[in-house]
């Protein structure tokens, strides 16, 4: 923010102004140039320093708003989720924040259970896994290895688990090294040497209608992914975020195989590190989910935002 004074015959003309940056269109009562817009209040005529400063502290809020409203009038990012739907992801936060400090730690252990247990069949299920909702619940918590399995599917049970619960501890935010400790969590004795690697080879995403980026891109385009997120993630309402961010995610697809598993965790992870329930993508509902990544690719992550906040409504008591 600063004063802009403009001398005219009749005096002085004295303005608060901020310069924003709009990523498409004009507002009335703005001026553009470049894509940038200025924003402007009059606050008085012939001020003398001291009724400047005055005016200028009285005003201030009235150009943030103005500010505020004419950013989200050209961001398409701040009218994915109408006020009503804020506003019941508003109360679905209050009631879960309110359950999960009354929840003792058996009912907490009990849910914690059943909620692993259905995240990592879903999860594990949409990436071909045929190993059923009962045997994932025999593998993680009874220790019993169910007879026809390979051991590739008993490791992406366990391995999906560890990753997880490594997910939930982690006290910090999203950066490349968490990133990469996940997947090698996820792949390890699967990928071997692979595991927690950015890949090195071109990969293909079967019925999607897009590339990922080259292997030798990767690196570049996972900073410009992180960028993003450093900068936008208290920009946002925090539904869009873990939406906008997963659908970068997946497309720059920056591991040989575990992409869409990491990449629901992640998302987990954004809405539980503000305040939001988690939620289990379904494999029955997978074509829903499928549509909306491809959606994503075609510029529109609205079907993305629409799923997350579908299962949000659908969430009970929840502890985790």
């Amino acid at each position: 923010m600063y004063v802009e004074r403009q001398k005219k015959k009749s005096g002085t003309y004295f303005y608060i102004v901020e310069n924003i940056r709009r990523r498409n269109g004009r507002s009335k009562n703005v001026r553009s140039r470049g894509g940038w817009e200025k924003i402007r209040i009059y606050i008085g005529k012939d001020l003398n320093s001291r009724d400047l400063k005055r005016l200028i502290r009285y005003k201030k809020s009235e150009l943030v708003k103005k500010a505020d409203k004419s950013r989200k009038s050209s961001d398409p990012l701040f009218n994915l989720i109408s006020a009503d739907h804020q506003k019941k992801i508003s109360g679905i936060k209050k009631f879960y924040q309110k359950n999960k400090s009354k929840l003792s730690k058996d009912v907490y252990r009990n849910y914690y259970e059943s909620f692993v247990t259905e995240f990592t069949y879903d999860t594990n299920a949409i990436e071909g896994s045929t190993v059923t909702l009962q045997e994932t619940a025999l593998i993680l918590f009874d220790k019993i290895v169910p007879e026809g399995r390979s051991v590739r599917e008993i490791n992406e049970v366990q391995n999906h688990k560890d990753a997880f619960d490594c997910m939930l501890i982690h006290k910090g935010d999203i950066n490349k090294n968490f990133v990469l400790k996940l997947h090698k969590l996820l792949m390890h004795n699967i990928l071997w040497k692979y595991a927690g690697r950015f890949r090195d080879v071109q990969v293909y995403v079967r019925g999607a209608g897009f590339m990922p980026p080259k292997p030798e891109e990767v690196e570049k385009q996972f900073k410009h992914m992180m960028l993003w997120y450093r900068s936008n993630k208290k920009k946002y309402h925090p539904v869009v975020v873990a939406a906008y961010f997963h659908h970068i995610f997946e497309s720059v697809h920056p591991f040989r195989d575990g992409n869409g598993r990491v990449g629901r965790l992640l998302l987990n992870f954004i809405l539980r590190k503000n305040g939001l329930p988690m939620v289990n993508i379904k494999y029955r509902e997978r074509s829903k989910y499928y549509e909306a990544l491809e959606e994503g690719n075609k510029g529109d992550i609205k079907p993305m935002v629409s799923l997350i906040i579908k299962y949000l409504e659908e969430t009970e008591d929840t502890a985790m």
